[in-house]
């Protein structure tokens, strides 16, 4: 991913392959100019374990990637790479040194980082990953908004669930997350803010008891079998907690992979379940043999917000997309 980055912005800022000297002890000292795309190639092959995809990666061909390898090894004086037929390893010195190029790259992506944000706060690359609960259903809403507002930023935009999303932020390989607060995180590295409020709606069945009814009631769940989605999901944990004295019950044999799933057993007749109501809207409140009511006030609500690395360089121009999420998705710009 970085890899790929790096490639991008190429056209943004000249090239900062750093020329590192090497001072080796073999009865003469010999220096030798290591250069950044030399240890790209290393930590490619050391993540894919292959070189056709290792080269890809780094967008050369796969005789290249290997004899730039070679040349590595020679210059280093060590074996890096075990080659055997159909299996490529990285010996325990390649493994070791693939470690410490991986944070050199690290490096390198922030210094551009910092230099973009020097050269203009608002322009550049910007690493932003959503819940599967939430992109879908914010982005269209928000996209063209932030295109006009800061035309000079380019969106890479990712899909993880919470877990995956946080450990992908404290190694930098996102900007922000855009995910259901409070999270728990370690130590002080993470600031945060909240971008919207959104209340749940409740989706019944075509014909189903409550589904004549203007609003509902989480009383009103009592009895009913609630459908949820997998384990992993922030969305299932947040349903749980809202129906959990309703004496609702959930149903064991299935677990959706994602809110369309619910959405279409819903309209199966097989159970109701909770949405975020950004995915009622639009094209999305049009469900066939699907009724979506709204929960009495004070309904129940997920608060949808921002997380990134304190450390960050590119802190004004996290505060602007977050502000255009904000009121991008008429839930209000909370803060």
């Amino acid at each position: 991913m970085i890899a790929a980055l790096l490639q991008r912005q190429r056209g943004l800022v000249p090239s900062i392959d750093f020329e590192l000297a090497i001072v080796f002890s073999n009865r003469t000292e010999i220096m030798a100019d290591l250069k950044l795309k030399d240890l790209r190639y290393l930590t490619a092959l050391a993540e894919t374990r292959h070189f056709g995809r290792a080269a890809e990666r780094c967008f050369v061909s796969q005789p290249t990637l290997s004899a730039q390898l070679r040349k590595l090894e020679e210059y280093l004086g060590v074996q890096l790479v075990e080659r055997r037929p159909r299996h490529v390893g990285l010996t325990e010195a390649g493994l070791a040194i693939a470690e410490r190029a991986r944070q050199i790259e690290d490096t390198s992506a922030e210094i551009m980082a910092l230099a973009q944000t020097w050269r203009d706060p608002l322009a550049g690359p910007l690493k932003v990953a959503l819940l599967p609960t939430v992109g879908p259903y914010l982005l269209p809403l928000v996209v063209m908004r932030i295109r006009k507002a800061l035309p000079r930023v380019e969106l890479m935009l990712y899909e993880y669930q919470t877990e995956s999303m946080l450990e992908r932020l404290e190694k930098g390989e996102l900007d922000m997350g855009i995910l259901a607060l409070p999270v728990s995180v370690p130590g002080e590295a993470f600031a945060s803010r909240i971008l919207y409020e959104e209340p749940f709606m409740l989706a019944v069945p075509e014909g189903h008891r409550l589904s004549a009814r203007a609003h509902a009631r989480v009383a009103d769940l009592e009895g009913e079998t609630l459908l949820l989605l997998e384990d992993g999901h922030c969305l299932r944990d947040q349903a749980l907690a809202v129906c959990a004295r309703s004496g609702v019950h959930e149903r064991a044999d299935f677990r959706a992979t994602s809110i369309e799933t619910l959405r279409q057993m819903v309209a199966a007749g097989v159970g109701v379940t909770l949405l975020p109501s950004l995915a009622t809207q639009g094209g999305y409140g049009n469900a066939k043999g699907v009724v979506v009511l709204p929960f009495q006030k004070p309904a129940p609500l997920r608060r949808i917000g921002a997380v990134w690395r304190k450390s960050s360089a590119r802190l004004a121009l996290i505060a602007a997309v977050c502000e255009q999420l904000a009121r991008g998705s008429g839930l209000g710009a909370a803060r």
